[in-house]
Parts: C-alpha cells; sequence; structure tokens
C-alpha cells in the first residue's frame, strides 16, 4: 500500500503538476502575499531607507503574485481566495503582534525571514519543474528567486546601516501609542530578566548547570 502511494504522488497528476508542486505553488501564494503586505505596512512604519527598500520589495512580491496567478492558472490552480486569504490572515497577525514589540532593527531583521522563505520555496519549485521536465517553469521560478534575493539583499543592507545611528534602532518600530506600549512591555520584560541574571539567583542557577 505504502509503496503504490508513492508511486501515485511520484507522479504528475491531471492538472500536470505533482503533487509537492501543487502544494508548494499554493504556498507560494500564500507567502508571497504575506511579504507584500507585511512589507508594505512596516515600511509605512519605519520610513526613510529601510521604509523604501521594503516598499521595493513589496512591490516584486505584487507583481511575483500577478504572473504567478496566469502560471498556476494554466494547472487549474487558483491562489485567490484561498490561498491569498491565509497570506492575508498570516500577516494581519503578525502586524498586531509581532512588530508592535520590536524596536526598529528588530523588525526589519525579523522582514528578512518573510523574503527568505520565499527564495527558498522558488528554489525547492524550480527543482521540482526541472524533475517534471518543465524547463520554462523552472527558469520562471529561478528568475524570481534572484529578484527577490536581491530585494533581501536590500533590507540586509539597511538593517546594517542602522548601526550608524544606535539610539534610532532602538526607537519601536511602530510609532502609534500601541507600538510605543508593547515597545515599553518588552523592555521592562528584558530589563527583569538582565536583572535576574546579574542576581544571586540567576549566579545560582549558572553554577548548578
Amino acid at each position: 500500500m505504502g509503496a503504490r502511494r508513492r508511486a501515485v504522488v511520484s507522479e504528475p497528476t491531471e492538472q500536470g503538476l505533482f503533487p509537492a508542486e501543487h502544494r508548494a505553488l499554493r504556498e507560494l501564494h500564500a507567502m508571497a502575499n504575506q511579504l507584500a503586505s507585511h512589507w508594505t505596512r512596516l515600511g509605512g512604519r519605519l520610513g526613510g531607507a529601510p521604509g523604501e527598500a521594503l516598499d521595493a520589495g513589496a512591490g516584486a512580491a505584487r507583481e511575483l503574485l500577478g504572473e504567478l496567478a496566469g502560471r498556476t492558472a494554466a494547472h487549474g490552480l487558483h491562489g485567490f481566495p484561498a490561498a491569498q486569504g491565509v497570506g492575508g490572515r498570516l500577516a494581519g497577525v503578525r502586524n498586531l503582534a509581532g512588530d508592535l514589540v520590536l524596536e526598529r532593527n528588530q523588525a526589519l531583521r525579523a522582514a528578512v525571514l518573510d523574503v527568505a522563505h520565499v527564495t527558498t520555496l522558488l528554489a525547492y519549485l524550480s527543482a521540482l519543474a526541472d524533475r517534471r521536465g518543465d524547463a520554462v517553469l523552472a527558469a520562471w521560478h529561478r528568475r524570481w528567486e534572484a529578484r527577490l534575493r536581491e530585494a533581501e539583499e536590500h533590507v540586509m543592507a539597511t538593517v546594517v546601516a542602522m548601526a550608524e545611528d544606535p539610539a534610532d534602532a532602538v526607537e519601536p518600530a511602530s510609532p502609534s501609542p500601541a507600538g510605543r506600549a508593547g515597545h515599553g512591555l518588552a523592555s521592562a520584560i528584558g530589563t527583569l530578566g538582565e536583572a535576574i541574571d546579574g542576581s544571586v539567583v540567576g549566579r545560582a542557577a549558572r553554577r548548578a548547570r
């Protein structure tokens, strides 16, 4: 039974894709949508060079989504509303919770993970398309992987540039009252942790390891 199932999932379906490829393409719809949404919001919050880098990357992700819709529709796979809706919900949770308790440098460094997820997924998809003998789709995946890696490098460069102004780097990622309150809470928790580490209890815990 197991061998027969492996044979089935290792062959293209009626849509002309491997089952693994079908799932990964749906994930690409979701994660590219998350990237575009999160980077647009964070870019507006951070402004300046970081905001410009994030906005450019978000624009590239939206272009990817536009082309992806045509590529996958040919195989009967549609990214809207289900797959892109998942990406939108993920981005919403991230925007409401994650960025509100982070410093500017932390939020920007964390945002790099969004694009790293997408570029890794594109590399995986290009390998799947190559295995299926679809050189055109494989080349498309590689082209977008290269373009989004450029966006990743651009954002990483702005992260490093934040070291030029250490005081600004630790400002709240969100200038809103909620962002400042969340950042204040996170800072208080960090201060408490430092105090515990330097206390008699902390020293005893380290000796007991």
